[in-house]
């Protein structure tokens, strides 16, 4: 391998290891998650003559919940007001630790691409 493309490679497999270790000091910086959805529920009660039976815009609440899922059984966590905002924060960052885990993942399969080529440049021919 000549040269040039041999310090080319190993600045990749740097550049590899930087952005690989800026995504673990991303997931660190992650605070509680939840996995789920946090839901607002306007809903009809039990009474037929009531006026959120004729009307959608009268129904009672809002509601809330947490709604995920548990060896694929859904699982409803009804949640006061107060802490609603909680769980809507965790969800948030549920999907965010699930993006940069994809990323990281992405940056991985690239480094030992990068690593494989440099170790196959560096073997005896036989």
């Amino acid at each position: 391998m000549r040269k040039n493309s041999s310090q080319t490679l190993t600045n990749l497999i740097r550049q590899d290891a930087n952005r690989f270790e800026s995504l673990k000091q991303e997931v660190m910086q992650l605070d509680y998650f939840c996995k789920g959805t946090v839901l607002k529920r306007m809903m009809k009660c039990g009474n037929q003559k009531c006026a959120c039976h004729r009307d959608p815009a009268r129904r009672h609440g809002p509601y809330f919940e947490c709604t995920y899922k548990v060896h694929n059984k859904t699982v409803n966590l009804k949640l006061y007001p107060e802490v609603t905002p909680l769980y809507r924060a965790a969800t948030l960052q549920h999907r965010k630790l699930k993006s940069l885990l994809t990323r990281l993942e992405r940056q991985s399969r690239v480094a030992l691409a990068h690593l494989a080529k440099q170790k196959l440049a560096s073997s005896p021919k036989a």
